[in-house]
């Protein structure tokens, strides 16, 4: 008798039992192995474009508050684009903070890598996934930076842990020892607990205001639906892409 084999399973003579340090047919076979929109743990619902708002803002509040709601883990976690003076694209995840009329929100430090780059060239990329329900957005646009008062109030109205994070400072620069690190954020937690209000300056809070935000919605049969808002003036004109 011959038992079919499946690729990642192991029946076709690859070792998938380390998966700490695969080999790279273990490898190659794990990743083959991956479901994408599992039906167990994805619902892929229709979406009819010519139901949209006219505007993207509406439409995204509304998709976040159906992912929250269906159990997505940290749906406000998104992936940030930027680049640099020469032009070198880099990304990173982050947490959204706000979506208004003004624009998406986030915050850093000023000196970190991410702000370096941004004042640099002040436009940036927000890449949004949700496995629940299959969708994807996507928001590009200038940046600016909010008042120093929102920055603190956005900073202060964040857990102790956030703040202690950000009395440490120094992001992205060159850490000597982790020891050094442990010193720091000890020393900054004392702060933060001692002083609740302990202002930290280089924090930054970012807008971005988009010019194109996309609404993708995966289909089972592969009919995905990609909607885009383009601003042209002061309005936004919307049109239809291929998958």
């Amino acid at each position: 008798m011959t038992t079919d084999s499946t690729p990642g399973d192991g029946t076709d003579g690859t070792d998938l039992t380390d998966r700490t340090d695969p080999s790279p047919a273990a490898f190659t076979a794990l990743l083959r192995s991956l479901r994408v929109w599992d039906p167990q743990a994805t619902e892929l619902p229709p979406f009819h474009p010519d139901t949209a708002p006219a505007e993207p803002l509406p439409l995204f509040r509304r998709w976040f508050a159906e992912v929250a709601a269906a159990g997505q883990p940290e749906p406000h976690t998104m992936s940030l684009a930027t680049a640099d003076a020469d032009g070198t694209p880099d990304v990173r995840t982050v947490m959204l903070h706000g979506a208004d009329e003004t624009g998406w929100h986030f915050a850093s430090h000023a000196g970190s890598r991410k702000g370096r780059q941004l004042a640099a060239r002040p436009y940036a990329a927000l890449g949004f996934y949700w496995t629940v329900r299959g969708r994807q957005v996507r928001v590009r646009g200038r940046v600016t930076t909010a008042p120093a008062e929102a920055a603190h109030a956005d900073l202060h109205a964040r857990s102790t842990g956030a703040l202690a994070a950000g009395l440490v400072g120094r992001q992205s620069e060159v850490l000597g020892s982790y020891e050094e690190l442990e010193r720091a954020s000890q020393a900054a937690w004392e702060r933060a607990s001692r002083e609740p209000d302990a202002p930290v300056p280089s924090w930054t809070v970012y807008v971005l205001e988009p010019d194109e935000v996309e609404f993708f919605q995966g289909d089972e049969r592969r009919r995905h639906v990609r909607l885009t808002y383009r601003r042209r003036g002061g309005s936004w004109v919307t049109e239809l892409l291929w998958p």
